[in-house]
């Protein structure tokens, strides 16, 4: 790369971001880089990246496990979502993440205190892959979405959506109480949560749990012709499920 890495800092302890600051800066001449942001959990480090521009956003992010609000490895999760997300190195005192950190496929896990050395080998394995252009890290196991609103963070349990669809470019994320809207694709989502969701039409996914029961119906706006939608739990819409994915969701809900 003839760019300078963009780095992320994210660690709940200033002494410890000083460190790594004061890392990095020894090994400026062997990794030129620039640090785009330091966060003192995983909300701030999303609300901060909402913000930041393009050509401002993070090749890498240094992350810290153990944090209030939001710990590292959702934060990984999290960032997944990205359209591009960052390549994430995970810097901790503790041992015994490890194995879940390279579950999301972290390019390294350094323990602390960390040597300038060992941050410089892995900063050059990210280097590689991010100069690659490869995903690095795929989404696993997210139990919430992030929603961006006003430059704030507000993160939806998966649990409590009842369906997913698709409008425009964004996707609307429906719960009893109201709708949310994410920068991720339809698609994306419905490779992440095969179980939680099923495709009822081609811009439409609900929330298997969610559902009360199906009816028959009758659309006048296509000459009476007969179709089935699915009743949902805590509100009053029914959504109409294509003749092509019905035979999927009868599977699915087992009806």
């Amino acid at each position: 790369m003839n760019n300078p890495l963009t780095l992320l800092l994210v660690d709940d302890e200033p002494p410890a971001r000083a460190r790594l600051r004061a890392l990095l800066s020894d090994i400026a001449g062997e990794l030129p880089h620039r640090i785009v942001g330091e966060a003192g959990d995983g909300v701030a480090a999303l609300e901060l990246l909402a913000v930041l521009p393009p050509d401002a956003q993070a090749d890498i992010a240094l992350i810290d496990i153990r944090m209030p609000r939001m710990d590292g490895l959702e934060l990984a999760q999290q960032l997944a979502g990205l359209t591009h997300p960052p390549a994430i190195v995970f810097v901790t005192a503790y041992d015994e993440f490890a194995l879940k950190a390279f579950e999301l496929a972290a390019v390294d896990y350094l323990l602390k205190p960390v040597k300038a050395a060992r941050l410089l080998e892995a900063l050059k394995k990210a280097r590689r892959l991010v100069s690659a252009d490869f995903s690095v890290i795929t989404p696993v196991g997210r139990t919430r979405l992030r929603v961006v609103e006003r430059g704030q963070v507000l993160l939806v349990p998966i649990d409590d959506i009842l369906y997913l669809r698709a409008e425009q470019k964004y996707v609307t994320a429906r719960t009893v109480e109201r709708e949310y809207l994410l920068e991720e694709s339809l698609a994306h989502l419905e490779n992440e949560f095969p179980r939680q969701f099923v495709r009822i039409h081609r811009n439409c996914l609900v929330a298997v749990q969610a559902v009360s029961g199906v009816a028959r119906e009758t659309a006048p706006a296509e000459g009476g012709e007969v179709h089935w939608a699915l009743t949902l739990k805590g509100v009053t819409e029914h959504l109409t499920v294509s003749r092509r994915q019905w035979p999927q969701v009868k599977q699915q809900l087992g009806l």
